[in-house]
């Protein structure tokens, strides 16, 4: 079993800056790749980010790509994402997840652990 933990949600102001992280604990492995999804209210689950987690091999969705960096620090089990230039179409609970592979997927039902969720809200 593999814990997921995520951090750094909040209310920020259209433009702002936010890092997310995830922490693992459990039976962490090399062989995980670490993904971000998210929700908003009255909509279905969705893909933000993801990367493998010895390789580097990183993957985003249109809607953040060149506003946000996902990275790790292996030594911490940790995933980071840095979102920028937030927009109010960014609010959502976003969430980590990890799946038993070397590979970076877009769908959500690839993956085999979950966190609980932070939120994010950004303000007009």
């Amino acid at each position: 079993q593999v814990q997921l933990v995520e951090s750094g949600g909040g209310l920020v102001q259209a433009g702002g800056s936010l890092r997310l992280s995830c922490t693992a604990s459990g039976r962490t492995s090399s062989s995980y790749t670490m993904g971000w999804f998210r929700q908003a209210p009255g909509k279905e689950r969705e893909f933000v980010s993801a990367i493998t987690w010895s390789g580097g091999d990183a993957g985003y969705a249109d809607s953040v790509k060149g506003r946000s960096t996902i990275s790790r620090d292996n030594a911490k089990n940790t995933v980071y994402l840095q979102m920028n230039s937030l927009k109010p179409e960014d609010t959502a609970v976003y969430y980590c997840a990890a799946r038993i592979s070397r590979r970076v997927s877009y769908s959500d039902s690839l993956y085999d652990y979950w966190g609980q969720g932070t939120q994010v809200t950004v303000s007009s």
